[in-house]
């Protein structure tokens, strides 16, 4: 009788509600392309399951699942050990299970990153950040850590702005300061990088953040995190413009990709997982 193995390498997220995640497909899509015999399961985890789910997976010896909301915090009470980053931005979304530990990372600042090196070194940049959620924190942070010279994080609450401020100040080489968002804002002249970290443009193509246009420069790079739709009014105004701008598809696809290389030690096709998405958010 020939040797045939029917158990399939499990991987996927815990998150509430999961219905509209995306991830699945494209990470499942990535796996059938380069012929991986393994899943990615959406599992919808409400708060209190947070602690069984987890127990769930290592005892069915998943190599690794995804955390989304509300559990990036919640989840660092059941690891064994988490990666730098994630200890500095206080949240896992990534989680490997290695011989039975757990071990946690942030791969949404890493996912940015990976898309902004595609087309710059932050090294010694001067970067304008918008917003004060969770993905501006962990942008904040894998920018001080990448040795970025200074982050200005701008918000209409400065106290949360301060918070991802002092933890760049306080734990990266990089500089960082606050600037309450006011109205509409102007981009400073020596601002390398814009980044919209919020979520305003988000299914909706026509708002963006409040801007004066007329402050964009051709030689700065403008980033969106808002994988969908791709391309923002922000994103269109800022080529308007000529500046060089990156969509928050990149990010999306890069923190996948990221994820899957610490569960299987396998680097996954990027352009596949982007076509997924872009059909998926086109049909929609």
């Amino acid at each position: 009788m020939s040797q045939q193995n029917f158990r399939s390498i499990l991987t996927g997220s815990f998150s509430t509600p999961c219905d509209d995640n995306p991830t699945v497909a494209m990470i499942e899509a990535a796996y059938q392309h380069h012929d991986i015999d393994a899943r990615y399961i959406n599992c919808d985890v409400k708060a209190e399951a947070l602690k069984d789910a987890v127990a769930g997976a290592r005892a069915m010896e998943w190599v690794g699942f995804n955390c989304s909301l509300p559990h990036k915090v919640k989840v660092l009470e059941y690891l064994d050990e988490v990666a730098e980053s994630a200890r500095i931005i206080g949240a896992v979304n990534c989680v490997s299970i290695r011989d039975g530990r757990l071990i946690g990372d942030n791969t949404d600042g890493k996912g940015f990153l990976a898309s902004l090196k595609e087309v710059t070194d932050p090294s010694g940049k001067k970067v304008l950040l918008l917003g004060a959620g969770g993905a501006a924190r962990a942008i904040a942070v894998e920018l001080g850590l990448a040795s970025a010279a200074h982050i200005t994080v701008m918000n209409r609450d400065p106290k949360k702005a301060e918070t991802i401020a002092a933890l760049v100040r306080d734990n990266t080489s990089a500089k960082a300061d606050v600037q309450a968002w006011d109205g509409d804002a102007s981009v400073p002249e020596d601002v390398d990088i814009l980044i919209n970290a919020t979520s305003i443009g988000l299914g909706d193509s026509e708002t963006m953040p409040p801007l004066k246009i007329e402050t964009l420069r051709k030689d700065m790079i403008v980033a969106d995190v808002i994988p969908n739709p791709p391309r923002t009014r922000l994103l269109r105004e800022a080529e308007g413009k000529g500046c060089t701008v990156l969509d928050g598809l990149g990010m999306l696809v890069n923190q996948g990709v990221i994820c899957v290389e610490h569960w299987l030690g396998k680097t996954l096709d990027a352009g596949v997982m982007e076509k997924t998405l872009k059909d998926i958010f086109d049909a929609a």
